[in-house]
């Protein structure tokens, strides 16, 4: 294990204006992580963790959890808070599913997270190459269970049940936002799209556990971020996750304010009063941050700790 580096004092970008206390990251870049980092580049893949600038890559990568990006790494979209890289999409890799298969097998992971860019450019927005990549991952680990974290497909029903047929341990799909803000948020996904996907996805497999994820310190009010809730709970999420935007550079959203981790522990304890059956809420929280524990079966393997 190699010595923790000395804490990283981070900038809100384009700015000199420091975060918080409890918003200060520390790098560690031990063993596990430099093993991972090689696999990922052996392997010719990419993670959600670098493309995204995930304040928890440290901390995951050192813990052998990582959130595969599949379907290359530029975004046919332009959302005002993601640091993805925007433009026209690279070729299909229709190896990718083996390689993220084999990946994990090298990781030793007992549960993987798959995401991707939204590529709109494709018919079913790469729903096919989702669900190979399930199955790939089924066939060479079969003891590993599967997150899937989806873009709306545009809509295409269709492509969301070829991801469903695949029997993914949990669907993820991101509301991000409150409905005030999510059209100045968010580039072509809407609010709205997003409530029907997630209730869909419960239509048509009801046992598959769906699982959401809400920012703050965009401008929302606690009352809108209540009616956030309400709504995905309408369309019975199972699974919440809220954490502090974060401004990747200076072309993004700006940061309105930070949440103190108090507040977080109001809004997890709002969330669970609502019903849902988990919530990770914290600072620091991201869609796939803790998120083995999340897992309906392995909760009874391994009791969650609760909190951030």
């Amino acid at each position: 294990m190699g010595k923790p580096e000395a804490s990283v004092r981070v900038m809100e970008a384009g700015t000199t204006k420091a975060r918080p206390e409890w918003l200060k990251i520390r790098a560690k870049t031990g063993e596990n992580y430099k093993q991972l980092k090689e696999i990922m580049r052996t392997q010719s893949l990419h993670t959600v963790c670098e493309e995204a600038h995930c304040p928890n890559l440290f901390e995951c990568w050192e813990m052998r959890t990582a959130t595969f990006m599949i379907l290359g790494d530029i975004c046919t979209r332009a959302c005002r808070f993601c640091a993805v890289h925007t433009g026209r999409p690279n070729e299909l890799d229709l190896r990718e599913p083996e390689r993220v298969a084999d990946a994990v097998v090298a990781m030793g992971l007992e549960h993987v997270v798959i995401t991707s860019v939204a590529r709109d450019d494709l018919a079913d927005g790469g729903a096919s190459v989702f669900a190979e990549t399930i199955r790939a991952v089924r066939r060479k680990v079969p003891t590993c269970s599967v997150e899937v974290l989806i873009p709306d497909f545009d809509g295409n029903w269709d492509a969301l049940a070829a991801v469903l047929d695949a029997r993914p341990d949990v669907l993820n799909h991101n509301i991000e936002t409150v409905r005030r803000l999510s059209d100045s948020v968010r580039s072509r996904a809407k609010y709205d799209r997003t409530l029907e996907l997630l209730r869909r996805s419960k239509e048509m497999a009801p046992d598959i556990p769906t699982k959401s994820s809400i920012m703050v310190g965009l401008g929302e009010t606690f009352e809108e971020i209540y009616e956030t809730m309400d709504d995905l709970r309408a369309v019975d999420v199972d699974i919440l996750t809220i954490g502090q935007y974060l401004q990747p550079t200076a072309k993004h959203l700006p940061v309105v304010r930070y949440y103190t981790p108090t507040e977080f522990l109001r809004l997890r304890g709002e969330g669970l009063k609502r019903g849902f059956k988990h919530v990770e809420s914290g600072p620091m929280v991201r869609s796939s941050y803790h998120a083995k524990d999340q897992v309906p079966w392995r909760q009874q393997e391994t009791p969650a700790e609760s909190g951030e």
